[in-house]
């Protein structure tokens, strides 16, 4: 058969895709990055964002049969705000989801991508974790299953910290010797003495956190971080700082400005951004620009 794999991550790899990719081709089908105009026995679509065009919106598919899944399918908005469908929770199937990605899909990128745990037992109403993947965090998979020598690792784990042996597998991040790239963050309410001594033997040179909710004082933990951890310039540690859920811009600045003169790189995300204001959109310009947030270090002194 010939399959064709779409895919709304346009910098970076589906791992999806790259799983179906290796389940077909040991059946002995043809399979590639999907092409406009060609002619597929199936076409398999996943979609992460809920805001991407769909794959029929873009194209006219012309395949027997078209394949969709991803959390991208599952969720819609009502009254600004992101509500998951779980009926159209499409998964791969176990068998496929256990897989060795297919790499030679994306031949431009060099690195492993893949999940040791998934769930998070936060429940964050803006996020779909807890919804999707249950609000557990477990293991689902070991690291040879996506990592086979490459120099580095991008972990798409929600929350590995909340994972009961999350110890084992910082160990076994660290044996291995790549550099690890936590994607999704790491819950800084979660970390102590231990697991930061884990992390500092962990080859990495930017980690990342979230400090979502304002009503959450996480300053003590922050500072504990930066006293124990190996990491010290603030280029290397980052912050997320969600915006535009439940905060007013008052509080959105005290994050950012506890953060910065605690150490750390505040970096400001903006729910539903296609309908956010004027204002929480010149934040994020002026937050994530590296060379204008150290040169004009109040936002009121920031024009735009």
């Amino acid at each position: 058969m010939k399959i064709g794999l779409w895919s709304d991550c346009h910098n970076f790899p589906s791992l999806p895709s790259m799983k179906l990719s290796a389940y077909h081709k040991q059946r002995g089908d043809s399979v590639s990055v999907y092409i406009p105009l060609e002619k597929y026995d199936i076409v398999y679509a996943s979609k992460v964002f809920s805001f991407t065009p769909d794959i029929d919106e873009e194209y006219t598919v012309r395949a027997d049969e078209l394949i969709k899944g991803g959390t991208g399918y599952c969720i819609t908005v009502e009254n600004g705000r992101e509500i998951f469908n779980d009926s159209k929770n499409q998964s791969l199937p176990d068998d496929i989801e256990h897989f060795y990605p297919d790499y030679s899909l994306y031949p431009q990128y060099d690195f492993a991508v893949g999940f040791l745990t998934r769930g998070c037992p936060r429940g964050c109403g803006f996020c779909v974790v807890g919804k999707k993947e249950g609000r557990c965090s477990e293991q689902v998979a070991e690291l040879s299953e996506f990592w086979r020598g490459q120099k580095l690792i991008k972990l798409l784990d929600p929350n590995i910290l909340a994972c009961n042996n999350h110890e084992e597998l910082l160990r076994e991040l660290s044996t291995s010797g790549a550099k690890v790239d936590f994607t999704q963050g790491l819950d800084i309410r979660l970390t102590n003495p231990d697991n930061i001594r884990l992390l500092n033997e962990i080859k990495t040179s930017m980690v990342h956190f979230a400090w979502d909710n304002p009503k959450d004082d996480l300053t003590a933990y922050f500072k504990q971080f930066t006293e124990l951890s190996t990491i010290k310039s603030y280029r290397n540690k980052s912050v997320y700082v969600l915006t535009n859920y439940n905060s007013t811009i008052d509080e959105d600045l005290y994050r950012i400005y506890t953060l910065r003169d605690l150490g750390y790189s505040p970096y400001v995300m903006i729910y539903q951004k296609q309908t956010a204001p004027h204002e929480i959109r010149r934040l994020q310009c002026w937050c994530n620009n590296r060379w204008i947030f150290r040169s004009c270090p109040d936002f009121n002194d920031y024009r735009c």
